[in-house]
C-alpha cells in the first residue's frame, strides 16, 4: 500500500473522526481507565495495591469507525485497491440511497490516581485526553460525482446531495472523585474542563446540479446548494499549534456514577458520562448558504482535491454569514450495567464475571447493549469475550486480553473483531474484502497501560503507617442524612 493510501487510512481513522465508542470490555476490570470513564469503580485494592496509579505518559487509546451502505467498496477500493480510480458501479442513482459514517477516538495522554483514606476508601485522580467525534450521512450520488459524469444519465438533477455532517474534537482535564460510602454503595464523579479544537457541521437541504457533455474530454458541472454550515474560527494559516490546548473555546463536563451490592453480591452500576458543552469562539461563522458554482474536471486523476474546494467554497457564502459564538454538546451516554461474579472449578483458580450493560446516547437515537463476559485465571490473566447489538441493527462480537495483577495493567482489545478483521484482511490488499460490501465496514481498536507505586495501601491490622484520614464527603452526607455510626468494615 503506497503512501498516499496510507495517509487516506489514518485521516480516516484519526482526522475525520457515537455512541460506538464505548469501551465495554473495560467494565467491571477494575482498571486504571474503568475507574476514569465508570466514576464509581475502584481502581486500588487495600492491601495488595500500592498507593499511586500512574500510565507514565504512554496513552490509554480507543478508536473506532464505521460506514454503512453502498459507499462502503467504493472507499475500500480506492485506499486499498490497486487502481486509483473510485469504484463507482454498485451505487445507486436517484434512489435515495444513503450511507451512515460514524467515528471516534479516545486518547488518555495522562492518568493518575491515588488512594487517600481508609476510612471511605476514598481515590482521587487528575486525567488529561483528547477526544474527536464526528457523524455523517452522505448520499450514493456524492460519492458517485468523484467518478465524474459516468454514474449520472441524466442531465439534470434535484435533491441528490442532501448530506449532513457533524464533526468536533477537543481536550479534556479531569478530575475525578471516589469513595465507598458503606459495603454496599459507592459513588463517584469525575468534573472535567473541556478546551475546543475544532468544530464543523453542515446540513444540506437542497441541492440541484446540472450536466454540460459539450466537451466529453472534459465534462463540467452546475452544482447548487443551500443549507447551513458551522465553523469554528481558527486564526490565521492553520498549524500544529492550533492543536494544543488553549483557551479560545472553553467548556465543561460532568460524569457521575454510583453503584449498588446487593445481599446476593449483584453489583448494579448506572453512570451519567460526559454531560457538557463547548462554547467555541465569538469570532466563529455559521454560513445560511444558497449558492453554486462551476465544477470543471470531472472525473479528473485529482478531482476529489477540486470537488472539496469547490463545495467548500459554494458553503462558505460570505454574502450570508454571521459571526458569533456557538455551543455545541458532546456525546453524553447514560449507562446501567448488572454484574455477579461466580468461581469455577476445584481450588478457585477461574472466575467468570458477566456483565450486561445498556448504553443510551444522551443527545442522539443511539441505543446499544451488550453483554460482557471476562473470565480470570489465578487473579492475573483475564480473557473477555464480549457481544453487543445497537439500534443499527449491528451484531458485534469483541476480545480482549488482559494482564492484570495488583499494581500492573496491560489490555489489548477490539469490540468488534470479525469488521477489524475484514478490515485488516482489506488493507493488505485481499480483493474479496475489498469488494465486499456488508451490514457495515468498520474497526475498532483500543490498548492500555498502567503501573502502581509507593508503599502498599496495608490494612490497619497489619500497618506501619496508616492513611486512616477522615471520612469523604458523601460519607459524611450520609452520615447526617441516615444517622449511622462512623465504623465502617473494610
Amino acid at each position: 500500500m503506497n503512501k498516499n493510501k496510507l495517509l487516506i487510512l489514518f485521516g480516516l481513522l484519526f482526522f475525520s473522526l457515537s455512541v460506538s465508542a464505548q469501551q465495554f470490555s473495560q467494565y467491571n476490570t477494575g482498571t486504571l481507565y474503568d475507574s476514569f470513564e465508570n466514576p464509581s469503580q475502584r481502581s486500588f485494592i487495600p492491601d495488595s495495591s500500592r498507593q499511586y496509579a500512574f500510565n507514565f505518559f504512554i496513552p490509554s487509546f480507543n478508536v473506532n469507525t464505521y460506514l454503512t451502505g453502498n459507499a462502503q467498496r467504493t472507499l475500500k477500493s480506492k485506499i486499498f485497491g490497486n487502481n486509483s480510480q473510485y469504484f463507482t458501479d454498485n451505487l445507486q442513482i436517484g434512489q435515495g440511497k444513503y450511507n451512515h459514517f460514524n467515528a471516534n477516538i479516545n486518547a488518555y495522554a495522562i492518568m493518575f490516581k491515588l488512594f487517600t483514606s481508609f476510612n471511605g476508601d476514598v481515590e482521587i485522580g487528575f486525567s488529561a485526553q483528547v477526544k474527536a467525534e464526528a457523524r455523517g450521512l452522505f448520499s450514493d450520488e456524492s460519492f458517485a460525482l468523484l467518478n465524474g459524469t459516468r454514474n449520472f444519465p441524466n442531465d439534470n438533477y434535484t435533491n441528490i446531495f442532501n448530506d449532513n455532517y457533524r464533526y468536533q474534537a477537543y481536550h479534556q482535564i479531569g478530575f475525578s472523585y471516589r469513595e465507598r460510602i458503606n459495603k454496599k454503595i459507592a459513588l463517584g464523579f469525575k468534573i472535567s474542563a473541556l478546551l475546543g479544537i475544532q468544530y464543523q457541521q453542515f446540513n444540506i437541504t437542497h441541492s440541484q446540479i446540472d450536466f454540460d457533455r459539450t466537451n466529453p474530454n472534459n465534462p463540467s458541472a452546475l452544482l447548487g446548494l443551500t443549507g447551513r454550515y458551522y465553523a469554528n474560527y481558527i486564526p490565521g494559516q492553520r498549524d500544529a499549534r492550533d492543536y494544543l490546548p488553549n483557551l479560545r473555546n472553553p467548556g465543561a463536563a460532568i460524569s457521575l456514577g454510583a453503584s449498588y451490592t446487593t445481599d446476593d453480591r449483584i453489583t448494579i452500576q448506572g453512570n451519567i458520562k460526559d454531560l457538557g458543552f463547548i462554547h467555541w469562539s465569538n469570532r466563529s461563522a455559521t454560513y445560511d448558504f444558497n449558492n453554486s458554482g462551476v465544477i470543471n474536471n470531472l472525473g479528473s486523476q485529482h478531482f476529489a482535491d477540486t470537488l472539496y474546494d469547490r463545495v467548500h467554497k459554494i458553503m462558505q457564502d460570505d454574502n450570508h454569514k454571521t459571526v458569533k459564538p456557538l455551543t455545541t454538546p458532546i456525546n453524553g451516554l447514560a449507562e446501567l450495567s448488572a454484574t455477579k461474579s461466580y468461581w469455577i472449578g476445584y481450588g478457585n483458580l477461574w472466575k467468570y464475571s458477566p456483565t450486561l450493560i445498556a448504553s443510551k446516547s444522551l443527545f442522539y437515537p443511539d441505543f446499544t447493549g451488550a453483554l460482557v463476559n471476562h473470565f480470570n485465571y489465578r487473579g492475573i490473566f483475564t480473557a473477555t469475550l464480549s457481544t453487543s447489538y445497537s439500534d443499527m441493527h449491528f451484531f458485534n462480537i469483541g476480545t480482549q486480553l488482559m494482564i492484570k495483577s495488583p499494581n500492573t495493567e496491560f489490555y489489548i482489545g477490539t469490540e468488534r473483531l470479525t469488521n477489524t478483521g475484514k478490515l485488516a484482511l482489506a488493507a493488505v490488499n485481499n480483493n474479496s474484502q475489498i469488494n465486499h460490501v456488508g451490514n457495515y465496514s468498520g474497526g475498532d481498536f483500543y490498548l492500555g497501560f498502567t503501573l502502581k507505586f509507593g508503599r502498599v495501601i496495608e490494612h490497619p491490622m497489619n500497618a506501619s503507617i496508616i492513611p486512616m484520614g477522615e471520612k469523604g464527603f458523601f460519607g459524611r452526607l450520609f452520615g447526617r442524612l441516615f444517622k449511622t455510626s462512623t465504623n465502617k468494615g473494610i
